[in-house]
């Protein structure tokens, strides 16, 4: 993979900073039970990477409940979400050596996520990253989350750099997606909590986790 032109690396946050992934599928089968939907049989890995509103949106679409409105269910999710990232959410492996090298080697580094701003603030202060990133977009006062590339064209423009010079890091199809149909090269580096999803080769390169992607900046001796 020729990463020689990118000066500019943007990380999607759940699944590849931090290990929430799991707690996402815990948090949604209990409050999607709440209204009466199994999660799990009815393919919530469909929705993996969406923005949380959207993803309430969706399943209410297809199984439309009347116990509780769809904001009771969004704020139920980000609660339990908040709680359950501040008291358990670790790093994924490779998180801050990567971090490192791109910061001493030059980069521009942004994160973009799907999740709202509070799980983005929990996520930086339980890992101790906050001042790691350059630029840090949330998509929910944007008009469209992941798969729209929305969220990718602002964070780069926040960066001040084009869409081709920016590698994007995600672990779900639907963040894959996004990042490539905003121009950008995308590594993805798949969470595995929901299966594995062959469609995921739309990346330009699969990676097991960060300290493969960081070997591949350290094979090509890229610096900014």
């Amino acid at each position: 993979m020729n990463l020689g032109n990118i000066n500019t690396v943007i990380f999607d946050m759940d699944g590849v900073l931090i290990n929430s992934e799991p707690f996402w599928k815990e948090v949604e089968i209990k409050i999607f039970a709440s209204v009466g939907i199994d999660f799990v049989a009815v393919g919530g890995e469909k929705t993996v990477g969406l923005r949380i509103d959207e993803v309430v949106d969706y399943w209410y679409g297809l199984y439309p409940w009347e116990i509780k409105s769809k904001a009771d269910v969004v704020d139920e999710i980000m609660a339990e979400m908040t709680h359950v990232i501040l008291s358990k959410g670790k790093a994924m492996k490779g998180v801050v050596e990567l971090l490192e090298y791109l910061k001493d080697t030059g980069f521009k580094i942004g994160l973009a996520t799907s999740s709202y701003e509070v799980l983005l603030n929990a996520t930086l202060k339980v890992l101790g990253l906050e001042k790691c990133f350059d630029v840090t977009n949330s998509a929910q006062n944007l008009t469209y989350g992941k798969p729209h590339p929305e969220i990718y064209i602002k964070t780069a423009f926040d960066l001040n750099t084009v869409p081709e010079k920016c590698l994007v890091i995600e672990d779900s199809l639907n963040g894959v997606i996004a990042g490539k149909a905003a121009k950008m090269k995308v590594i993805a580096v798949p969470d595995g909590t929901h299966g594995y999803d062959p469609k995921i080769a739309l990346a330009d390169k699969v990676c097991t986790d960060l300290i493969e992607v960081l070997s591949l900046f350290r094979e090509e001796k890229l610096t900014k």
